[in-house]
């Protein structure tokens, strides 16, 4: 493996402590381009697989992952399936910073500072790959860094691509981290019990994090994201939990959607086009009692030009006086789960992108082998017919055909949930229509609970109906529930111009229907533009939570059947069944809120708002506490 230059490093604004620990290590690179990271992490010129392994105090030599060189990239497969999602549990805070979170006192019996001292003396020790970035993506965006072992620099390229590279000879000469990862695999064996733990140690000036395993989803994205969460919280702002597109219709008009939610709530889904059957219908829902199958005919869907996947920043910076809220992509890189794609022709736009990259990608819980095409609907197996639920694939913003790179003015806020076949037999709390429209108090309640909902894909923990909190990002905040709900709260406020929709994913009542409620809602909304409703078009759902449902909902002609817009018109689910899943929702709401009244620091506006909730108000109610423009 080729040498690079050394001393680049002390370009950066960095502690004595940490100069003494680089100044220490038998090598420190910095990579020159993205290439160079690539290349270390298949093992260097001429290795095709490579194996990322640690000595373990009391174990001997432990193979965390391994890295295949593929044709179209690198392939990382983990050895153990409880690393390739994300633990709910794996943040700890080791500061004095008020936080809602877990302290590292609370769970580890050994103090931060010894164990901080020992991950930095094992680094020491070991010949590193650092690479700095700018969280956010670019300014306002914040200097950070990330230390890591060279062997591990398919997480190095990962974080990389991110979150946005500066080459090593393009570093500025002022640049100083505001935030810098650790990563450390070996401490999750010797003092996590082989748990996922990422460590946040806040500072005025410093946001570090101790990574302690080697996945990136819940450090070198999700801590970073709390990162900018953390920024915020202090400034003032934050980083919305969504994905942005603009669609263009067939006849030119542009809308502007921002899908939040929960993990897999359909984010990524938002900016993919519809996916079809072979005779090029789309497959609306399959009924789980009858096997009866219902379709729409969509000749040419919408234009789709992506602005955000997954970390919408909301900056100041950014905003004016439109009513609008004004958000770009706080990520230079989207970390795409694909365990929907299960074969050829789902999805050609990302089947075509990641079979013929414009460079080599990485790849993570797929299969692949050296010397082959890396597919993304082959997925890598946790045990022998069980694929992996997660498999993920690191694709580069400027990849991305039609990429929007400007901010934009968000038209729509639509909120994603998993939902549960429901039937008067099982009554759940898949009850959600295909489309509602929620006034913009019920609409800050929805982000306030934000449902995990069923079959989780994206994490460990997906049985039952939990909440991932305010915004769907309180997973990755580091902070204090109230204040994310007091600048939430702000946020809706001052964007009268902005409306808010409800779009479930998976089923409705007791139809299967996967992604497909929030591309036709994408479809229609689109084509509505800015219109208003007819009398009758929209009516006050039966569960007052759910806003207001569709009465009747025609695209291209074709009027969609009621029970799509209004569950409790399903034969297999009736009123019966929608209200016994209606009261499952609101003892859910009514648990995940009457927490915030014990806030003191709580707005009086929210007390009013989650009073209104606790005390079963009506929709006019909501429209009351915040009036939409």
């Amino acid at each position: 493996m080729p040498a690079r230059v050394t001393s680049l490093w002390e370009r950066m604004h960095l502690s004595d402590e940490l100069q003494a620990i680089l100044g220490r290590s038998p090598k420190v690179v910095i990579p020159l381009s993205r290439q160079d990271l690539l290349e270390w992490a298949v093992g260097g010129p001429g290795s095709q697989w490579v194996e990322v392994a640690y000595d373990v105090p009391g174990r001997g030599r432990v193979v965390e992952a391994t890295v295949a060189r593929c044709r179209n990239g690198a392939a990382v497969n983990y050895t153990d399936p409880y690393m390739r999602r994300r633990d709910p549990d794996c943040m700890v805070v080791a500061d004095d910073v008020p936080s809602d979170k877990p302290r590292f006192a609370e769970r580890f019996s050994i103090s931060f500072d010894d164990l901080r001292a020992q991950v930095l003396d094992w680094l020491g020790d070991r010949e590193l790959v650092l690479v700095p970035f700018v969280a956010g993506n670019r300014r306002p965006g914040y200097d950070a860094l990330l230390i890591s072992p060279l062997n591990a620099a398919f997480f190095a390229a990962g974080l990389a691509d991110l979150q946005g590279m500066i080459p090593g000879e393009h570093i500025p000469p002022g640049f100083s981290p505001r935030a810098i990862i650790y990563l450390a695999p070996p401490f999750r064996h010797t003092h996590c019990d082989g748990r996922q733990v990422v460590i946040h140690h806040r500072s005025p000036t410093l946001h570090e994090l101790f990574s302690l395993n080697l996945y990136p989803g819940p450090s070198a994205k999700k801590g970073i994201y709390g990162v900018l969460l953390n920024i915020g919280e202090a400034e003032g702002w934050l980083t919305a939990h969504g994905s942005t597109v603009q669609v263009v219709t067939p006849y030119d008009n542009i809308i502007t959607i921002m899908h939040e939610g929960a993990s897999g709530g359909g984010k990524s889904e938002m900016l993919e086009h519809p996916h079809r059957e072979a005779d090029g219908r789309l497959l609306l829902g399959r009924n789980l009692e009858t096997g009866e199958e219902r379709h729409l005919v969509l000749p040419r869907g919408c234009e789709l030009r992506p602005v955000t996947d997954d970390m919408a920043l909301c900056h100041p910076q950014l905003q004016n006086d439109s009513g609008k809220l004004v958000v770009t992509d706080a990520e230079a890189a989207w970390f795409l789960r694909v365990d929907h794609i299960r074969g050829y022709g789902t999805d050609p736009n990302y089947e075509r992108l990641t079979v013929h990259p414009p460079e080599p990608l990485i790849f993570l819980n797929l299969h692949g082998v050296p010397g082959s095409t890396c597919l993304i609907w082959e997925h890598a197996e946790d045990e022998p017919g069980k694929p992996c639920p997660n498999p993920r694939v690191i694709l580069p913003r400027r990849f991305v055909p039609g990429i929007v790179n400007e901010p934009v003015e968000v038209d729509i806020r639509s909120f994603g949930i998993r939902t549960p076949p429901c039937t008067r037999r099982h009554p759940t709390y898949g009850i959600v229509g295909l489309l509602h429209f929620l006034p913009p108090a019920l609409a800050w309640l929805w982000r306030l609970v934000a449902p995990r909902g069923h079959a989780n894909p994206s994490i460990i923990d997906s049985e039952g109906m939990s909440s991932e909190g305010v915004g769907s990002y309180w997973p990755f905040a580091t902070g204090r529930r109230v204040d994310q709900a007091n600048l939430l709260l702000d946020q809706v406020e001052r964007t009268p111009g902005v409306r808010y929709t409800l779009c479930p994913n998976q089923h409705v009542g007791c139809w299967q229907t996967g992604f497909m409620p929030q591309w036709i809602s994408r479809e229609y909304l689109a084509r509505r533009g800015g219109a208003k409703f007819r009398p009758g078009q929209i009516v006050p759902a039966r569960c007052p939570l759910l806003g207001y449902a569709m009465n009747s909902m025609q695209i291209e002609g074709t009027l969609l059947s009621q029970w799509f817009l209004q569950v409790e018109r399903q034969p297999e689910v009736g009123e019966e069944g929608y209200d016994a899943g209606a009261a499952i929702l609101t003892r859910f709401f009514h648990r995940e809120l009457r927490p915030y009244l014990d806030e003191p620091d709580l707005r009086a506006l929210g007390r009013r708002i989650i009073t209104c909730c606790l005390d079963g108000g009506d929709l006019k109610e909501y429209l009351d506490l915040i009036q939409p423009q």
